[in-house]
């Protein structure tokens, strides 16, 4: 095969990639990605159809794969491999449980698939990455794992919350916008809630309560960076609970 032969199986591998990653994606932006027409685009969506790939074309939006059509785990080279390591051993710092729990598991599953060369030298650097033991090790909180959930499927959480600047503990029906790290290095929620009729921010180690409910909300169109822009206006800093 020559060179133009490799880089043509690259660049389809690379799309069928970009396919399973993305739900939609035009001509236009696989064109401008790697750096082609887009008529050889055409071509090598024709070609991976021929080869059998189920991919929909959506008059004027773009190209999707078939739902459920997966191709094998893609190989990660050693150094996406160190990286994942390395951010394995930070998120082991996180203070939610459900994230540490997750992400492990993904983790074991990519190692997995790896080459035996390459296993062996990340579990080398494993062993050879440590973290300030300064920095705190406690878990306070073990339901962002649902709140992802909740957040990317628009459910209604039902929780008990204990707020710290009332001290006083309320039970709330919210729809979970956006996730917030704080300052402190802890989780935010930032939500609807239905009790208030606002947009209120929940840390999650004060969430003594969570419930997914069987009952969905309409998306909001409100985007985060709108969201955090009208908290600067009010001078209120995001890491500052208004509940």
């Amino acid at each position: 095969m020559n060179d133009n032969g490799i880089k043509r199986l690259s660049r389809l591998t690379a799309i069928l990639t970009q396919l399973q990653t993305k739900k939609i994606l035009t001509s236009a932006i696989l064109a401008e990605k790697f750096e082609v027409s887009i008529r050889t685009i055409y071509r090598d969506i024709k070609a991976l159809e021929g080869a059998g790939v189920p991919i929909l074309t959506e008059e004027g939006k773009g190209y999707s794969l078939m739902e459920g059509y997966r191709i094998p785990p893609v190989m990660f080279t050693e150094n996406e491999a160190n990286a994942l390591i390395t951010a394995e051993k930070l998120v082991w710092k996180n203070k939610d449980s459900s994230l540490i729990k997750e992400y492990s598991e993904a983790v074991n599953k990519i190692k997995a698939v790896l080459l035996y060369s390459t296993k062996e030298k990340i579990e080398m650097l494993s062993e050879r990455i440590a973290i300030s033991p300064a920095l705190p090790n406690r878990n306070t909180s073990n339901s962002l794992a649902l709140i992802q959930k909740a957040l990317t499927t628009f459910r209604v959480l039902n929780v008990i919350y204990h707020s710290e600047s009332k001290v006083e503990k309320t039970e709330r029906n919210i729809e979970p916008f956006a996730l917030y790290y704080n300052q402190q290095e802890s989780w935010t929620l930032i939500a609807y809630c239905r009790l208030r009729k606002d947009y209120r921010m929940f840390r999650l180690d004060r969430l003594l309560k969570v419930d997914l409910l069987d009952l969905n909300f309409t998306p909001h169109k409100l985007t985060l960076k709108e969201y955090l822009k009208s908290k600067e206006k009010n001078y209120t800093p995001p890491d500052t609970p208004l509940s």
